[in-house]
This record gives structure tokens, C-alpha cells and sequence, in this order.
């Protein structure tokens, strides 16, 4: 693999802009759809499969990145992969004249190669330059592949465990394997490795928010100049409160490209809520004034270890989705199907942290900033400004010379979980638009597919899902000026 390296150095990431922000006026000749029938996704999948391959840089397809950061005190190893055309005059323009960039964040349970059929098909179809990056511990540093080996459980009684530094191990000394049933009608009985205090991981569980926010910054700073690009954000589900706390943080990002999207954390918590109470109540601002806002209580020192059982959670509603009730009927097969598909899972990292700031789970994110700030032995004064900045994490930047949050292209399956028109409608949107200023925005369903979009799906003529259609749909937006705005 071709390394390009690249070191950062700072205490606390504090990366809030400092000047206004501004933009251009254009007269955009596209407007997505509210609605993407199954035939117009078979065309469009067509359309950009046979496109003839753009040449691009590298021997695997990409260039592996690791960029090195000091933040609150700890180094950090972030890894990711570049995907961009071999020949630069090859990189597509937005209707801006600025050339195109893509930052991707993966899902709850993946790294930088959980993104790369849609890093691939983005740079060899459409000519953009493309960056997927690891979460802080994700990346595999420990094999050439960078493939997880073995298996998360292991028989001696230990867990797989981030790498948040290359050459640093987390000892079976530093945490306890607990069990926790509390939430078993969604994730069955979950397997935790509970940090213990004083220790290495304690503390990276405690600092690695930081480090996510410092390391997504100067990703896009090294990859995406100011002067030459202009950045378009997609985070797959866990990772789309990450990108949103991203985008008001890099003052040449200029969109959200939000398919299967989860948004910001205080509103992730509060369509959750909404969802929960579907069929009781159904009003969200009944939810509100009931005040059955759930408020999950994952502490910042618990590393979730993943299982097949994650993969049923999301099995089970797509297929009552596609096949109703009836599938029922196949339990044993379709058992058999997730239990497989797991063993192949498992050479991502399968582990999780995130839940601190993509459900905005504010006391867990303060009792993580008063551990990092006594680490670094602030006053009381640095330490509630640390505080505020965690749970700014899960939340808009607001007030004057901040950047404004960007235009955001909601896009949903037909079958997803979580991602449905009904809670986008009575939640997500109308929390958007009590932002001040409220971003632009859009909602478009695909009535096919489900939360993994780039699931192939042969049976109706979509070997990459409905990814191409959701991909083809970004080209126009981006290209015809609807995120161009004038601030």
C-alpha cells in the first residue's frame, strides 16, 4: 500500500470557525424528486454500471491515508482511503467551477473499507475525488490487508479492541466483559467491555470524540483544499451525526448527501422517540409534552462488541418490509443466511462507541469531557468549556460568524428500519427547520431497497442496489447548482 502520512498537532479540537460564511447565488435546474419509482432505478442503475471506468490512482482502486493527530493530550493514528482519477483534469466540477469532493463516513459496525464499493463507483463513474475514512480505533494498523482477523469473541475470554495508535494494544487488564438484557427486545442480550478506570482505554474512551472531530477536519484539509474543491458529506447511518457535526466545521463543505442517514444527535434521540411511541401517541409533540423522550443511558466507558445478532435486527423489518409476515414461515433459513453473512461481517471491526453523540446522550458525554479535563488537570473554567464542546458535538453551531449548516438531500429506502417518510416528516424535517438559519433541504424515497442501499437485490435487475439511482441523483443536484446557496 502507497502511505501518505501527515501530523497534526493539538490539545483540545476546538475547530469552530472564526469567519462568516459565504456563498454564491445559482439558479439550480434540478429539484429531487419526492418520489423514485422502481423502473426509473432500474435505468438509472443501468445508466451508471455501464459507464466505461474512469482510471484511477492506486493498485487497489485507492491510496491508504493515515493521518496523525495530537489531541488532548494522546496521539492518534486515523487511516483512510483516496480515490480519485489517475489524470486531475479527469476530476468532475460542480456547477460552483470547484471540483468535486466526497467525504464518506461508514456505519455503526464497519471502517473505511465498509464504504468502498461507494468510494469506487463515486470516483470510476463519475469522476469524483472521494475520501472514506475509519472511525478513531476502526482501522486495522495490525494486517497488511487491513482486514479484522479472527473472531470479536474469543475463547480466552477477551474481545476485539479499537487501535487507536499504531504499534498500542488495549491489555485484557484493562476491562470487564459485562451483559446487558435491559434492551433485549432490540438488540438481544448485548456483550460490553466495560473500561476501567485509570487505564489506557479508559482514557482513549473518554478523548477519541476529539479526536474524530480533529481527525475528520484535517482529512478534508489535506485532501480537499479550500482553494480547489468544494466537499459533499455522506455518513451511512452511525455515521451521519458524525458527518452533520462535521459540516459546520470545514468552511468549504457545501452539502449533505444524507441516503439512510441518521442526522443530528438530539434529533437522532428524538425521531427514536417518536418511532418508540408510533401507534400510542403519534404526535411528536405529544411524545415531547408526555415527556417519553427516551434517554439512553450508554456510558461513555462502554465498548458495545457487536454480534449476528445486529445483522437480524435489521434482517427481520426489511423482510416483513418485502415479504410480509411470511417470512416467518423461513425462520430457519433465514437464520442460517444471517449466521453466515456474520462470518464474513466479522473482518470489520464489529465493535461500537459511538452512541455518546449519535443518540446525543449528554450526561455521558460530560462525565467523558470531566475525565479528559482532569486528565489534562483544567480549571473549572476549561473544564465547562470542554463539557460544552462534547455536547456540542450531538448539536448545530449557532450565533453570529458561525457557518450555517449546510443544504442537506434527505434520500430513503422502501424498507428500511429506521429511515421512514413518516418520522421524517413529523420529526427530522421540522427540527431542520427551527435551525437558525434553516438549511435547505429535500426528501426523496427510492421504493426499492433498504438500509444498506448497496445491497444487490437481482430479482428486480439491481446488482448494486439502489446505490447508482441515489448516486445519479447527487451528479444532477451537484451539478445543476441546488447546493449552491446565498448566505
Amino acid at each position: 500500500m502507497n502511505v501518505m502520512t501527515n501530523r497534526l498537532s493539538t490539545i483540545t479540537a476546538c475547530l469552530a470557525l472564526t469567519g462568516p460564511f459565504a456563498g454564491s447565488a445559482a439558479n439550480a435546474d434540478f429539484e429531487p424528486p419526492r418520489e423514485v419509482g422502481l423502473a426509473e432505478i432500474v435505468a438509472a442503475s443501468e445508466d451508471v454500471l455501464g459507464r466505461p471506468d474512469i482510471p484511477v490512482r492506486g493498485d487497489n482502486g485507492y491510496i491508504e491515508d493515515i493521518v496523525s493527530i495530537d489531541v488532548a493530550g494522546m496521539q492518534w493514528d486515523l487511516g483512510m482511503s483516496v480515490h480519485e482519477p489517475v489524470d486531475d483534469d479527469r476530476i468532475a466540477k460542480g456547477a460552483d467551477g470547484k471540483k468535486i469532493g466526497i467525504f464518506l463516513l461508514h456505519g455503526g459496525s464497519g471502517d473505511f473499507k465498509s464504504m468502498h464499493r461507494q468510494a469506487r463507483m463515486l470516483s470510476q463513474k463519475f469522476g469524483y475525488k472521494v475520501v472514506s475514512m475509519s472511525y478513531p480505533g476502526r482501522h486495522a494498523f495490525h494486517t497488511e490487508s487491513r482486514d479484522w482477523p479472527d473472531s470479536n469473541f474469543r475463547a480466552d475470554g477477551s474481545v476485539r479492541t479499537p487501535i487507536w495508535l499504531r504499534g498500542e494494544s488495549i491489555g485484557r487488564d484493562e476491562y470487564d466483559v459485562i451483559y446487558d438484557t435491559e434492551q433485549r427486545p432490540r438488540y438481544g442480550t448485548r456483550r460490553l467491555a466495560k473500561a476501567r478506570p485509570g487505564t489506557n482505554f479508559y482514557y482513549r474512551m473518554a478523548a477519541w470524540p476529539l479526536a474524530l472531530e480533529a481527525g475528520g477536519v484535517e482529512a478534508m484539509r489535506r485532501h480537499f483544499p479550500q482553494s480547489e474543491f468544494s466537499i459533499y458529506l455522506h455518513g451511512h447511518s452511525t455515521g451521519g451525526p458524525l458527518v452533520n457535526m462535521l459540516s459546520q466545521r470545514v468552511p468549504n463543505v457545501r452539502g449533505m448527501l444524507a441516503v439512510e442517514n441518521s442526522s443530528f444527535g438530539y434529533i437522532y434521540r428524538a425521531q427514536a422517540a417518536w418511532g418508540g411511541q408510533l401507534g400510542k401517541i403519534g404526535s411528536y409533540e405529544l411524545v415531547q409534552e408526555a415527556k417519553l423522550l427516551p434517554s439512553r443511558s450508554d456510558p461513555f466507558d462502554e465498548l458495545y462488541i457487536r454480534s449476528w445478532r445486529d445483522s437480524a435486527r435489521y434482517v427481520g423489518p426489511e423482510l416483513l418490509g418485502t415479504e410480509g409476515p411470511e417470512a416467518l414461515m423461513r425462520l430457519p433459513m433465514v437464520m442460517e443466511d444471517i449466521l453466515d453473512g456474520w462470518k464474513l461481517s466479522e473482518k470489520r471491526p464489529q465493535f461500537k462507541a459511538e452512541y455518546v453523540i449519535t443518540h446525543g446522550i449528554e450526561a455521558s458525554l460530560t462525565a467523558a469531557a470531566r475525565v479528559t479535563a482532569e486528565r489534562l488537570q483544567l480549571d473549572d473554567d476549561e473544564t465547562r468549556e470542554l463539557i460544552a464542546h462534547y455536547v456540542g458535538l450531538t448539536q448545530e453551531l449557532s450565533g453570529e460568524g458561525t457557518k450555517p449548516v449546510p443544504p442537506v438531500m434527505f434520500q430513503i429506502s422502501a424498507h428500511s428500519r429506521d429511515h421512514s417518510r413518516e418520522v421524517y416528516e413529523a420529526v427530522v424535517i421540522p427540527l431542520y427547520q427551527k435551525m437558525d438559519p434553516a438549511p435547505k433541504y429535500s426528501l426523496t424515497q427510492f421504493m426499492a431497497g433498504k438500509h444498506g442501499y448497496m445491497a444487490a437485490d437481482e430479482a428486480l435487475g439491481l446488482p448494486s442496489g439502489i446505490g447508482p439511482a441515489v448516486f445519479l441523483q447527487w451528479d444532477k443536484a451537484i451539478k445543476s447548482g441546488w447546493f449552491v446557496v446565498d448566505r
